[in-house]
């Protein structure tokens, strides 16, 4: 381990609070409290899973963060590159709430206002919270920690990078399985192991979603026991993870050759993949790589057939902010990484899209996924 990853991890996470509570300055906020999830690991580099027992984290503007867990989590906070006061609790229940209001009361928190993720937040935790604090105000912070967490450094992209390499060798190496009589399942079983083969981390950004025939024009379908017949489409949307950056990419192929009508809403879809890639760089809002792809898509006949957003944020979670829809003005900026994946969805017959990680840079967007995007026939 080189002898500057100690002061590298600290001056990381010490940064990321600095700048968490200068925004908490500026809205008037005494603390927030988080749970485990990806805003707590962004902060802390700690991980916990939601369960049966409790963990909050507090973060003040002017003081140490506060942990409240179980004492069987508290290793976890032996390596800490910051500072922090631990308060743990036993195996009882009926003890739990007295060690959270001493974690409140030492944290002089006050009569203030705490926010909170009210996306992530349990109601479990929530009111330990709420006895601990009764005559405080809870407010919504999600859109606070959401608007740090949306600008990537360059550690983040390169995670990003990583996970997208992984995820892309590995359907490159679940091609041999992909043929007339193959079972989605067996497709997206394959595609599990081979993104594990390749270095994802073994908690995958979701399963991979792996649709045929009629399936495909549901846009997230589960693998089902549906074998694969000539004239499908098939449309695989996978991730990998890495070093907790995720990646999401979605291809669509054709088994052994589709009719006409698939093969043009495969190339419509294509073109406003390429619209919106074309009209997304620094300045333009998030509607307007949105309206860009959905222009396409009207233009063509089949506006109605595209149900849903254009794209949303990639990080440590599949979907965050920047989220690409309409009505959504969002001016986008440098470092903020995002999916582009219109589609086009006929019920009964078989559905297309094409998702690409992307990123913004100073001079306009880079692809992160350099995939074939054309409607590809596997021979079957």
């Amino acid at each position: 381990m080189p002898k500057n990853y100690h002061s590298f991890r600290e001056e990381k996470y010490s940064h990321r609070q600095a700048a968490l509570a200068q925004e908490m300055l500026k809205t008037d906020l005494s603390a927030i409290a988080i749970n485990p999830g990806a805003s707590l690991t962004y902060l802390t580099g700690t991980h916990f899973h939601l369960s049966e027992r409790p963990v909050i984290t507090l973060f003040m503007p002017n003081s140490k963060p506060v942990f409240v867990l179980p004492e069987l989590e508290v290793g976890k906070t032996d390596t800490l590159p910051f500072e922090a006061q631990v308060y743990t609790y036993g195996e009882e229940p009926t003890n739990w709430s007295g060690v959270f209001r001493q974690a409140i009361l030492e944290a002089e928190i006050g009569n203030g206002k705490i926010g909170i993720e009210s996306r992530r937040m349990r109601v479990f935790e929530f009111r330990f919270l709420e006895e601990s604090a009764p005559q405080t105000q809870f407010t919504d912070a999600g859109g606070l920690l959401s608007n740090l967490r949306m600008y990537k450094d360059q550690d983040e992209v390169l995670a990003i990078r990583k996970a997208v390499n992984i995820a892309q060798q590995a359907l490159a190496d679940t091609r041999s399985v992909i043929k007339v009589g193959t079972t989605e399942r067996e497709i997206a079983a394959e595609l599990t192991i081979q993104l594990l083969r390749h270095g994802s981390e073994s908690e995958f950004p979701f399963s991979p979603i792996v649709q045929s025939g009629p399936n495909s024009a549901n846009p997230h379908a589960t693998p089902s026991d549906r074998k694969l017949e000539w004239g499908d489409l098939l449309v695989i949307d996978w991730g990998a993870r890495y070093d907790g950056y995720i990646s999401d990419i979605t291809r669509t192929f054709a088994i052994g050759g589709v009719d006409d009508q698939l093969a043009h809403i495969a190339q419509v879809v294509l073109d406003a993949n390429c619209a919106a890639r074309r009209a997304a760089r620094p300045g333009i809002s998030a509607a307007d790589v949105d309206r860009a792809a959905r222009d396409v898509i009207k233009a063509s006949g089949y506006g109605e057939f595209f149900i849903h957003r254009t794209g949303h944020g990639i990080g440590m979670e599949g979907h965050e902010a920047p989220y690409i829809r309409a009505g959504n003005e969002m001016v986008l900026k440098p470092d903020m990484t995002f999916t582009i994946e219109p589609g086009v969805y006929l019920p009964g017959r078989g559905g297309v899209r094409i998702e690409d990680d992307v990123l913004i840079s100073e001079c306009g967007l880079e692809s992160l996924t350099d995939l074939p995007r054309k409607l590809e026939i596997i021979a079957a």
